[in-house]
């Protein structure tokens, strides 16, 4: 997982835990209308300089914002907007909410009029299909829902290989269509899951946010899905560290954004048995989650592609996770395999991506 630096003493699983109880709370019946930051810290460095960071749960973890400019007021303001823009997408794009226009497409096959947030994350999904040949497919829902579905019962009991092999049957992003008219699944069954995507394109639309207020430095942290823009106090660039999920408190790496983003995928995250040897990572091809990978760390311009590259290349495995991720301009990666042995792309070694319209202070 990728978090700001530094964080030596932060149990990595601590912001998931508090977002599932959060969440928890709406699912037994509590209204979601507002959610009250759950810490707000400002500090001024100096007579023109002020940081403001605010924190939120959402999308199944804590998101963070921290903000630098020189009037607090307008950073605040500036941050409410952001959260009032990741409330809405999150209102269009879960799988989890009934309400969401997601939701209705699953349920019914198709989706007339669609949102046009909602047809831009599909259409982008197609994209990163076809770009990584088929590695990146959304259409894996089914068999993330059989999985989650034989976690929630009390024996546990795994799906058989039968029943894995059924869900196949309705897997395929070549059986998507999207227009400006409509969005269509063409196969009985079969459904989306954008939880490889959505976050980074809401993250992106976080810093999008911002970028209309006129902050123009600032860190955007959604679970380790992040977006930077500019330098923090000082003109120091922010710093990401990224932590080893088998060793509590270790820190294998770190880099230093003054713009661009890094997202992190990980078995850790959501595992669906006690060995871990099942987790939301599913391989379209073959219905298993690989094991080559613990986590994949991607640097790219935006969090959105950070996001897919970061699934797409766990599920490629290092060797040939590292070949793609070396003939993308602008990205890097590091993962960490299941021996705990660090795979290194070219350019991870001097992972700094520069925003051309970064204000230096």
């Amino acid at each position: 997982m990728a978090v700001p630096a530094p964080t030596p003493r932060r149990d990595p699983n601590e912001a998931a835990r508090i977002a599932r109880k959060l969440e928890a709370l709406v699912d037994i019946g509590f209204e979601r209308s507002f959610v009250p930051p759950i810490q707000t810290e400002s500090v001024r460095s100096d007579a023109r300089t002020a940081r403001l960071t605010c924190t939120r749960p959402a999308m199944g973890t804590l998101v963070t914002i921290a903000a630098v400019g020189p009037s607090e007021d307008r950073l605040a303001e500036a941050i409410g907007a952001a959260f009032e823009e990741m409330d809405r997408l999150v209102g269009l794009l879960s799988r989890r909410d009934r309400t969401t226009p997601l939701s209705h497409l699953n349920r019914s096959g198709r989706l007339d009029g669609p949102p046009p947030e909602v047809a831009a994350v599909v259409s982008h999904a197609l994209e990163f299909h076809r770009f990584t040949r088929g590695v990146f497919d959304v259409t894996v829902a089914p068999l993330i829902l059989l999985f989650e579905s034989r976690a929630d019962e009390a024996d546990g009991a795994l799906p058989t290989g039968a029943e894995v092999r059924e869900a196949l049957e309705r897997v395929g992003a070549r059986h998507v269509t999207v227009g400006c008219r409509g969005i269509g699944l063409e196969r009985p069954g079969m459904a989306l899951t954008l939880d490889g995507i959505a976050k980074g394109y809401i993250v992106d639309a976080i810093a999008a946010a911002l970028d209309r207020r006129g902050v123009r430095r600032y860190l955007v942290d959604a679970g380790g899905d992040i977006r930077t823009r500019g330098a923090k106090e000082g003109g120091r660039p922010w710093t990401v560290a990224v932590q080893d999920p088998e060793r509590r408190g270790a820190f294998p790496d770190a880099i230093h954004l003054r713009g661009g983003a890094v997202a992190t995928s990980g078995s850790y995250e959501r595992r669906y048995d006690k060995g871990a040897v099942h987790h939301h990572i599913v391989d379209p091809s073959t219905g298993r989650s690989p094991d080559h990978c613990t986590s994949v760390s991607v640097v790219a311009p935006t969090a959105m592609a950070a996001d897919a590259l970061a699934t797409s290349v766990f599920l490629m495995g290092p060797q040939d996770g590292v070949a793609f991720i070396e003939g993308l301009s602008g990205c890097a990666c590091l993962i960490l395999d299941r021996h705990g042995r660090q795979h290194r792309s070219r350019g991870w070694s001097g992972a700094a991506l520069s925003d051309a319209s970064e204000e230096r202070s």
